[in-house]
């Protein structure tokens, strides 16, 4: 795999997805500020994986362009599609300044690549995943105006965390080898919410966003050790 390619991926999903709280993603489709924030962060998280330390005009350039992509996407109403061409045009970006550095001057060695991938992969499978079933479940909610009446009121935040928490666990079989143990998870997951299968529009909600959690978890995990040479 091209070197630059792993640090560039892992500086990404940090910034995208486990720096970047809720009240930033929301503020910087408004304030420029929150907006130049993000995107230096993804520059300066870009920089110091890349360890080429003569490299800084690259990071700025990263940075600048997140912000355009991220500017942009302000203007689109979100959604599970938008979410997808946003990150599709950021992954773009990656793929090109890779493969433009492996072919331009060479660089210092790399160290961590595969602690960097391991950390894209978890991040990508436990959060990434999570803002993407977040976007498929508000959708649903917005297309069925009785079913966010119908979902009552758990704890706050209660579903987000059990989903990061089966996604992370998910990761953990499948890097251990034990990817029979997702069984277990899936049927633990449909006794607690047994009551909630004999009503329709629920059990089909709670279907939709385990079949996302679980695939995407599953799928990312796999993609992770296959890339570290751990089949």
């Amino acid at each position: 795999m091209n070197v630059y390619l792993v640090p560039l991926l892992c500086a990404h999903v940090l910034g995208d997805f486990l720096l970047q709280p809720d009240w930033m993603a929301g503020e910087k489709k408004r304030r420029m500020g929150i907006l130049l924030l993000h995107a230096g962060l993804h520059g300066v998280l870009a920089y110091l994986l890349l360890q080429q330390w003569g490299w800084w005009r690259l990071a700025l350039g990263i940075a600048l362009i997140h912000a355009l992509i991220d500017f942009t996407k302000s203007w689109i109403k979100t959604g599970p599609s938008l979410f997808l061409m946003d990150q599709a045009a950021h992954l773009l970006v990656i793929f090109v300044i890779s493969i433009m550095l492996k072919n331009g001057l060479p660089g210092q060695r790399i160290t961590g690549l595969g602690l960097m991938m391991m950390i894209t992969g978890f991040v990508s499978a436990v959060w990434g995943a999570g803002h993407f079933i977040r976007c498929v479940a508000d959708r649903l909610c917005e297309e069925n105006k009785d079913l966010k009446a119908a979902l009552g009121k758990g704890l706050k935040n209660g579903g987000s965390l059990i989903g990061k928490l089966e996604r992370a666990l998910i990761f953990l079989l499948v890097f251990m080898g034990q990817p029979g143990g997702v069984g277990f998870l899936i049927a633990a997951k449909s006794i607690i919410r047994f009551e909630e299968a004999k009503k329709q529009p629920l059990a089909e909600y709670v279907l939709i966003g385990t079949l996302w959690s679980f695939g995407l978890a599953m799928a990312i995990a796999a993609f992770a050790k296959y890339s570290l040479g751990l089949n």
